[in-house]
C-alpha cells in the first residue's frame, strides 16, 4: 500500500454501472480539486452528478500546495474547512535571497482576530482527499467513476433537456452517460476542450522548473523561501515551502533549452537538492527524495467558459503560473461562482443565460490574476536579457533599499471583485461596494454569541441588515419563489459592532449572493426590489 508521510493512497476499481446509474442532471469530467468541489457544492444544493475521473486514487506529488484565506472560506461553505486547518500548515511570512543575503521579509495581512490564516501549505492529495470525504456524505447525490476515461461526447441542441451524452471505458468495458449538463475540469490538458476544437490563448513564458517533494525534518519555521542566483543554482532561482509531515517542496528552476524528461529524474534532482540543502546549512540531516515533475509558466484562457451545455472550470478553463498561486485558487474561485448558478439553472429557479454571467465574470477575473502572475514569473524567470538586467540590478539594490526591496513581493493571491452588468440600489462611499467578494469580521450574533460573520453566510441569498433598518415582514411571494434568501440583523450603534461597521458601514442592507459577493446595497429594505435584484442576477 502507498503512503506519503501519514498519507496512505486508497485505490479504487473501475466498475460498469447498471443502467439507473448512466443519467444525471450533471456530469463532471474530472475529479482533481475542482471537479470534486463542484460536485460537494452541486450536492449540498440537492443537485446529483456524475464524476468521471481517469485514475484510480487522488493524485500522487504535492502539486498545488498553498490555499488562500478566500479558498478557506469557500471551503468552509463546502463543509469540509476543519479537516484543512487541521492538517494545513498556517503561514503569513516570506523571505527572499539574493545570493546569500536576505533582501525582502513580508508578512500577509492578519491579525489576531482573523479567524482564518492568509495561506495554508497542505498538498494536493491531502487536498483531494478531503474533498472526497466531503463527498462521501453525500451517496445519492455524487456517483465517482474511478479509473475511467471518457474517450468522445456528443452535444445536442441547447434546449435539449439530456444536452450531453459522455462516451465512457474502462478495463471492464464502455458505457454511455446522458447528462443535462457537462462540467469540464479534466485539467491542463482537457480531453473536453480538446474535442471541442477549443485552445487555449494567451502567453507562454519561457521559465522552465523542477518540482520536488522531500522527507526532511528540517527546525525551520512555515514560511515561503525564495532564492535569487544562489549558490547552487547560479542565475536561477528556486523556492522552498514546508508540507505537513516534514514533508519540503523545492521548485527549481532549469536552463530553457533543458530536456523536462531528464530533468526530474531522480538522478538529476539529488545533486541540485543536496546543493541546496548546503546552501542553507542543512546537509547534516537525512533526507528522502519522494516525487518530482516540471512545468512551464504560462498565462492562457478560453475565449468562453460555456459553450451550449458544456461549462469549463479550472485548469481545463485557463492555465495560471504557481508564483503568487493562483492556480488552484482561482479553480476554487471558479468552482464557488459556478455551483449555485448551475444549482438555479438545473432546478429551473433561472435561466441558462445566468451561466454567462459565470463566464463573464471568471474571464474578468482571470485578466486581473493573468497581470499579477505575469509579473511575478517575468521577476522569477526574466525572458529576456533586458528584464534580466533589471532584475539584477532591483536585486543587488533591495538590501539597502526597501522601496526597491517590494519590487520582489510575489503579489500573492486575492478576491477579486467581479464586473456587475447589472444595476440595482444604492451607492455608498464607505463599506463594501457592489461586485465585490465578502470580508470576514468578528461579531456578536443577536443571541449574544461570539463568532465570525461567515459562518452563517451560507449558499444561497442573504440579507444583511446592519444598524437602524426596519425590517418589514416578508410577503409570501419571496417565501414561494423557489430559492431561499436568509435574514441576518444587526441591531444597535456602528460602535457596538465595531468590527462589522469598519468594514462593511453602517445604516444600510446587502444583498448578498450565493457565493457571498455584494448584489446590490440599499438604504430601507424593501423586500420586493431585493427580489427584482435577485430576478435581474437569475433571468
Amino acid at each position: 500500500m502507498q503512503t506519503i508521510g501519514s498519507f496512505v493512497y486508497q485505490r479504487f476499481a473501475p466498475r460498469l454501472p447498471v443502467p439507473g446509474q448512466l443519467s444525471a442532471p450533471v456530469a463532471i469530467v474530472g475529479g482533481g480539486p475542482v471537479g470534486l468541489a463542484i460536485a460537494l457544492g452541486l450536492a449540498r444544493q440537492g443537485v446529483r452528478s456524475i464524476v468521471v475521473e481517469a485514475d484510480d486514487s487522488v493524485c500522487e506529488g504535492s502539486r498545488a500546495i498553498c490555499i488562500s484565506r478566500r479558498s478557506l472560506q469557500i471551503l468552509q461553505r463546502l463543509g469540509v474547512l476543519d479537516a484543512f486547518l487541521n492538517k494545513g500548515l498556517p503561514w503569513t511570512t516570506g523571505r527572499s535571497y539574493y545570493q546569500d543575503a536576505q533582501v525582502l521579509e513580508f508578512s500577509m495581512p492578519h491579525s489576531p482576530s482573523d479567524k482564518l490564516p492568509p495561506m495554508i501549505n497542505i498538498a494536493q492529495y491531502h487536498i483531494e482527499q478531503f474533498l472526497l470525504e466531503g463527498a462521501r456524505q453525500y451517496p445519492d447525490l455524487i456517483d465517482i467513476h474511478w479509473a475511467s476515461s471518457v474517450t468522445g461526447l456528443v452535444q445536442r441542441e441547447p434546449h435539449d433537456r439530456q444536452g450531453v451524452t459522455l462516451s465512457v471505458s474502462n478495463a471492464l468495458g464502455d458505457y454511455e452517460i446522458n447528462a443535462d449538463w457537462l462540467v469540464a475540469a479534466d485539467g491542463g490538458q482537457s480531453f473536453v476542450r480538446k474535442s471541442l476544437g477549443l485552445k487555449l490563448e494567451g502567453q507562454a513564458f519561457t521559465g522552465k522548473f523542477v518540482i520536488v517533494d522531500i522527507a526532511l525534518d528540517s527546525p525551520f519555521p512555515t514560511e515561503r523561501r525564495a532564492w535569487f542566483d544562489c549558490a547552487c543554482n547560479p542565475g536561477s532561482t528556486m523556492l522552498m515551502h514546508k508540507q505537513p509531515d516534514n514533508i519540503w517542496r523545492i521548485d527549481y528552476q532549469i536552463p530553457d533549452d533543458a530536456d523536462l524528461d531528464a530533468a526530474i529524474e531522480e538522478a538529476n534532482v539529488r545533486p541540485v537538492v543536496e546543493r541546496h540543502l548546503a546552501s542553507i546549512g542543512e546537509a547534516y540531516l537525512p533526507w528522502t527524495y519522494l516525487w518530482s515533475s516540471a512545468y512551464r509558466a504560462g498565462t492562457m484562457t478560453l475565449e468562453r467558459y460555456v459553450h451550449g451545455r458544456i461549462v469549463f472550470a479550472g485548469n481545463a478553463a485557463h492555465a495560471m503560473p504557481i508564483f503568487g498561486v493562483r492556480g488552484l485558487n482561482s479553480g476554487f474561485d471558479d468552482a464557488d461562482n459556478l455551483i449555485w448558478k448551475l444549482a438555479m439553472v438545473v432546478k429551473g429557479q433561472a435561466s441558462p443565460e445566468l451561466l454567462q454571467s459565470y463566464s463573464n465574470e471568471r474571464i474578468a477575473a482571470y485578466h486581473v490574476n493573468a497581470y499579477n502572475a505575469g509579473k511575478s514569473t517575468e521577476f522569477m524567470a526574466p525572458g529576456s536579457r533586458g528584464l534580466a538586467l533589471m532584475r539584477e540590478a532591483a536585486l543587488s539594490l533591495s538590501g539597502s533599499h526597501r522601496h526597491i526591496a517590494s519590487l520582489l513581493n510575489p503579489r500573492q493571491t486575492a478576491a477579486v471583485p467581479y464586473p456587475l452588468t447589472h444595476h440595482a440600489g444604492d451607492t455608498f462611499a464607505d463599506g463594501l461596494q457592489r461586485g465585490q467578494a465578502p470580508v470576514d469580521v468578528p461579531v456578536v450574533w443577536p443571541e449574544g454569541q461570539a463568532g465570525h460573520l461567515l459562518d452563517r453566510i451560507h449558499s444561497h441569498f442573504t440579507v444583511l441588515v446592519l444598524g437602524g433598518v426596519d425590517v418589514p415582514i416578508e410577503p409570501e411571494a419571496m417565501q414561494t419563489a423557489g430559492w431561499q434568501m436568509d435574514l441576518l440583523q444587526f441591531k444597535g450603534t456602528a460602535q457596538a459592532h465595531s468590527a462589522l461597521a469598519e468594514q462593511w458601514g453602517w445604516n444600510r442592507v446587502y444583498l448578498l449572493r450565493p457565493d457571498g459577493y455584494v448584489a446590490a446595497i440599499l438604504r430601507v429594505l424593501n423586500w420586493q426590489e431585493l427580489r427584482a435584484a435577485v430576478l435581474q442576477f437569475t433571468h
